[in-house]
């Protein structure tokens, strides 16, 4: 998105420089990476990534002060996953953006999902520092967000994720975690935090304190956990924790887990909301009240295209249905069919929306071809402070979703970072690499 260090890099790139940065990347986490490492990092213009950053801030601080859409989402929490001890605020958010061709012509930031959960905080950093490393990326070209440089991204984590607490009664829960794709970021994160990972499963609860076995088997009482545990995997395994998640535990969260379902894509249908829906986001409407409901005259008044019949076999090509709680694009269905919509059973259709479809620009180019990026926003907000944008999260794809794992069998597509200049004349500056 900025030609003269996309030709730059494209000119410079080898085959040794990337599987360096891939050999680099193992070691520096101590495990293998199970998902696809984009050749290639994306270079931004700095304007574009700050407007992101404030739209992704403006609409988690409206959540904030929506109480009519709290108290709704509220009520979507699964029996038995409401946690006592809910903070003021999430402490992590995370914030997905395509970017779009608008009616003038230009790139405009379209909001994909929100979330309030941690995503790979450690590991991400690691990758940045990994692609201006094997490509000698120059000190010009920055990605840290919020006045933010290395140090200070990692205290700042360090502040919400240890709450003062010494690392030893500090942990990180995970559902299985030595077999999760996101382990290098498990590891990145205890090692640097010195907290320890642990199973979920595994936390053993005496009164009203919750333990974890040190490596010597001794229970170690927990003061503060950083949950990992993603509930719609809790749920859809049928996982019986050995501990009541309702319970008032005398234990902190850094990451409270109310806060997965409190902003969610169930914020979405609230964002996009008349009389004042905010320009980044996208009409969505709850599929209970499409099907039932005034969705569709809402989403024709956004100008959405909606066929005027429903008969069973009408499909709708510009909207995606979505289910409110998963993660990592699960369950999403692409220009579904009436009959798609109604076979979901009358009470479950409130857990499942209806979003317009955006049609990401191709804006890499790359040896393979071009290809669209997926931009994700990670902020940090602890406890007294304010919400900080951090670091950009990136996804390359060329087919119809973004995760890494619906773009096998490609190259210069998966995970990603992005880099931007802070003064805009280095853009065009010769000799920067």
């Amino acid at each position: 998105m900025i030609p003269e260090l996309r030709r730059r890099f494209n000119a410079g790139y080898t085959p040794d420089r990337y599987t360096w940065l891939l050999r680099n990347l193992e070691e520096r986490c101590g495990t293998r990476v199970e998902f696809r490492i984009a050749e290639t990092p994306v270079f931004l213009p700095q304007d574009l990534v700050e407007a992101m950053a404030a739209a992704g801030a403006e609409l988690t601080e409206s959540l904030l002060r929506n109480h009519a859409c709290l108290a709704a989402a509220r009520l979507a929490i699964p029996v038995g996953y409401t946690a006592a001890g809910e903070t003021a605020h999430p402490h992590f958010v995370t914030a997905d953006f395509a970017l779009v061709r608008s009616g003038n012509g230009e790139l405009a930031p379209r909001l994909v999902e929100i979330q309030a959960f941690p995503s790979v905080y450690g590991y991400q950093q690691v990758l940045t520092t990994a692609y201006r490393q094997a490509y000698g990326l120059p000190e010009s070209l920055w990605s840290f967000l919020g006045g933010l440089d290395e140090g200070g991204y990692w205290a700042l984590l360090a502040k919400i994720v240890l709450g003062g607490h010494d690392p030893v009664n500090v942990v990180l829960t995970e559902l299985d975690p030595e077999h999760q794709k996101t382990l290098p970021d498990f590891l990145v994160t205890a090692r640097r935090l010195g907290i320890a990972v642990v199973d979920i499963r595994s936390l053993v609860a005496v009164g009203d304190k919750l333990h974890y076995r040190d490596g010597a088997g001794r229970l170690v009482p927990i003061h503060r956990i950083y949950n990992r545990a993603i509930a719609d995997e809790l749920l859809a395994r049928e996982v019986e924790l050995p501990f009541d998640w309702t319970h008032a535990w005398d234990v902190e969260w850094a990451g409270h887990p109310n806060w997965y379902f409190l902003i969610s894509k169930f914020s979405l249908p609230w964002l996009s909301a008349p009389p004042a829906p905010h320009p980044a986001v996208p009409a969505a409407v709850f599929l209970s009240d499409f099907l039932e409901g005034t969705g569709r005259a809402q989403l024709v008044a956004a100008a959405v295209p909606v066929p005027s019949q429903a008969g069973p076999q009408t499909t709708y090509e510009e909207l995606l249905l979505k289910p409110l709680f998963s993660f990592a694009g699960k369950g999403i269905q692409f220009a579904p069919t009436q009959a798609d919509l109604e076979a979901i059973p009358a009470a479950k259709r409130g857990e499942f929306l209806l979003q317009q479809r955006m049609r990401f620009e191709y804006t890499i180019e790359t040896p393979s071809g071009l290809t669209q990026a997926e931009i994700r926003i990670l902020y940090l907000w602890p406890d007294g402070g304010s919400l900080t944008p951090a670091l950009c999260l990136v996804r390359l794809g060329r087919g119809r979703m973004m995760g890494v794992d619906h773009n096998k069998n490609q190259e210069w597509v998966g995970a990603s970072a992005a880099f931007f200049p802070q003064d805009p004349k280095e853009s065009t500056r010769e000799g920067n690499w």
